[in-house]
């Protein structure tokens, strides 16, 4: 059997090494990649075509939620599992509409990456156990929450939600265009929509508004 290729998407160095660490002692892994923003994680994603990508929610340029969605889209058959600090059943069901089939969190990880790895490896889901279970309950009371639809961040587009969390990083428009490549006159009107469609009217609110939806964090 080919030896699993593993790509590491984790803005802080110590637990990209921490994650590696983990991995390389089964000699049917390789850590084919690393990347420290979540544009670089999809960018790595179409170059090294790698098995699994382990992606940290909160990074820099675009977040894992956002990564995932479009690593998702370019390369389907790739199991995505987000590695995260947050205890959210709300991001399980985000992480789940992205197309990410695994939600670790990382206080979990050394006892059960593998596993985890492994159950993406056979084309199945892996949660954190607390948080499998909660979100079962959910489902088994008849929870409206459980049941719920896309969350707010859903009224906007995916390239909406970019430039949004880009904003929200303190990038002024110039410097959204040469990260998407995109006009200044292309940056100005999402902009405007974006704030038209949320009923926001100033960067504060879009601050604040990008960290109730998980696009930045706190």
């Amino acid at each position: 059997m080919a030896a699993l290729r593993i790509l590491i998407a984790d803005d802080h160095e110590v637990v990209r090494r921490g994650v590696r660490a983990l991995l390389e002692g089964r000699p049917d892994w390789t850590v084919c990649g690393e990347a420290s923003t979540g544009r670089e994680a999809v960018e790595k994603a179409k170059q090294l075509a790698p098995d699994v990508v382990i992606l940290d929610i909160g990074m820099p340029e675009l977040n894992g939620l956002e990564a995932a969605r479009q690593i998702h889209q370019i390369a389907p058959q790739t199991g995505v599992l987000i590695l995260t600090v947050h205890e959210s059943e709300q991001l399980v069901r985000e992480v789940l509409e992205a197309g990410a089939r695994g939600y670790l969190l990382k206080s979990d990880a050394g006892r059960e990456l593998i596993t985890a790895i492994e159950a993406l490896r056979g084309r199945r889901q892996y949660f954190t156990a607390g948080i499998a279970e909660r979100v079962l309950d959910g489902y088994l009371r008849g929870d409206p929450a459980a049941h719920s639809g896309p969350p707010a961040g859903g009224q906007i587009t995916a390239r909406e939600r970019e430039i949004v969390q880009l904003l929200a990083e303190g990038r002024s428009n110039k410097e959204v265009a040469r990260t998407l490549r995109i006009s200044l006159k292309t940056v100005e009107t999402h902009r405007a929509n974006i704030m038209r469609k949320l009923h926001i009217h100033t960067l504060p609110e879009l601050v604040r508004y990008a960290i109730r939806n998980n696009l930045i964090e706190a």
